[in-house]
């Protein structure tokens, strides 16, 4: 095991949640060149990976190189030199309470489920330090990335957030390759907002799309949506420039204009009129902005911060208003200075 205060290199990273994007992940670690442990909630997964090298229910058609190890026990996937943590974000807190026994003192957390808890209305890195407590020091993955693009080598940068700045600069290292481009920054607190209230406004321009409102209605609703991220950042300490970058600004482009993203995608069903019951019905993967709706507009109103995107979206979701109601409350909104 590697001194994760020093400078040596990452030669075993685990990988926790073999979806789509952690399948994704565990690729871009080997390329790397690291060893990578992917652990699976579901054993089935863990042993299909190992049999056919290749991740059919998530992330089909991509070849998983034998330098990566699937698993379905997470003791094997956290005994490594930093652990990247990719389960949805309302079971990080369970995910987190199960490895903290296996959890040895040192190793870094990776965070890279985007959202936040409901009911607590904790940001993700809130809850890792709760569980796992203060021996792990945590980094935030995050920024513009669909994960297949990310398995076929396709060019990405993401934002690596991390309070220590010589272990978060051995993260990128670690994590770097040829098409896999981390960027080095501090703030923790942004990088989570960003990508977390990136997906409520992404089901949000997904509705705009499904009505047929036009491209200068989506154009608008990203711009005032990262007004409101901008205001829930100020109040919550995140740096302004974070929310301009690549786990701000970044993600959001791209979530917001994309049929790939399953919360634009979700919002285009929407706004076609389908019933939401029907289409999670449909989905294996978690789509985060239906969680983080319902915590984003709490966490507004507990700051008292104006976010009528957001709580739309959450009026929609989880409060049965209705959609035209909703659109012609924004329309009819008061004229105010941008």
């Amino acid at each position: 095991m590697n001194d994760k205060t020093g400078n040596q290199p990452l030669q075993n990273i685990g990988v926790i949640g073999a979806g789509a994007w952690g399948t994704a992940l565990a690729i871009a670690a080997r390329r790397a060149g690291a060893n990578v442990v992917l652990q699976a909630h579901e054993p089935e997964v863990a042993r299909a990976i190992e049999g056919s090298r290749e991740n059919a229910q998530y992330l089909p058609g991509v070849a998983i190189d034998d330098g990566i190890r699937a698993t379905a026990q997470l003791s094997e996937a956290v005994d490594n030199d930093a652990v990247l943590l990719v389960a949805p974000a309302q079971f990080l807190r369970a995910v987190c309470e199960a490895a903290k026994p296996h959890w040895k003192p040192g190793v870094p957390a990776i965070i890279c489920a985007k959202g936040i808890e409901q009911g607590s209305y904790k940001l993700m890195s809130e809850v890792v330090q709760e569980t796992l407590g203060p021996d792990a020091p945590i980094a935030i993955l995050s920024g513009p990335t669909f994960a297949i693009e990310v398995a076929r080598e396709l060019p990405t940068a993401v934002t690596l957030a991390c309070a220590d700045e010589d272990l978060g600069r051995q993260l990128c290292e670690g994590l770097s390759s040829r098409c896999f481009r981390p960027y080095f920054a501090t703030d923790v607190i942004g990088a989570q907002l960003g990508g977390a209230i990136k997906n409520v406004l992404a089901i949000a321009c997904g509705i705009v799309e499904g009505r047929k409102m036009g491209d200068n209605a989506r154009a608008a609703l990203i711009t005032r949506g990262i007004a409101e991220l901008a205001r829930l950042g100020e109040v919550m300490g995140a740096e302004p420039h974070t929310l301009m970058g690549l786990s701000g600004l970044g993600d959001l482009t791209l979530t917001c204009n994309a049929m790939q993203s399953r919360n634009f995608s979700l919002g285009v069903q929407l706004g076609e009129g389908r019933a939401l019951e029907d289409i999670l019905a449909e989905r294996k993967a978690v789509t985060e902005g239906v969680f983080t709706a319902q915590a984003a507009a709490e966490l507004a109103h507990r700051k008292q911060v104006d976010m009528p995107i957001c709580l739309a979206v959450d009026g929609v979701l989880n409060h049965g208003v209705d959609l035209d109601a909703i659109i012609s409350g924004l329309l009819s909104r008061p004229l105010n200075s941008e």
